[in-house]
């Protein structure tokens, strides 16, 4: 039905009426905002992913646990500095 529902013609016809629907003017802030709210989705998403690493909480490190041992992290005291 949409074998090639998407050609060349029909995005410069979008990109002409969203020119013309918002101006030249205004496109480069529009742009500019964008890309400063991605800059902040992806920060945000990172460290939502390092927390959940911190806690070890998230699935992936559960389905690796089920795969292979896991390290031990944790540091001993020797047994002599007591």
């Amino acid at each position: 039905m949409l074998r090639n529902g998407l050609e060349p013609w029909h995005l410069l016809l979008v990109a002409a009426v969203i020119i013309l629907l918002f101006g030249s003017k205004k496109l480069p802030d529009a742009a500019r905002g964008l890309g400063r709210s991605m800059r902040i989705l992806k920060s945000e998403a990172r460290a939502m992913r390092e927390d959940e690493t911190a806690d070890g909480n998230t699935a992936s490190t559960d389905v690796r646990a089920d795969r292979t041992p896991a390290a031990d992290t944790t540091t001993a005291e020797p047994a002599g500095d007591r």
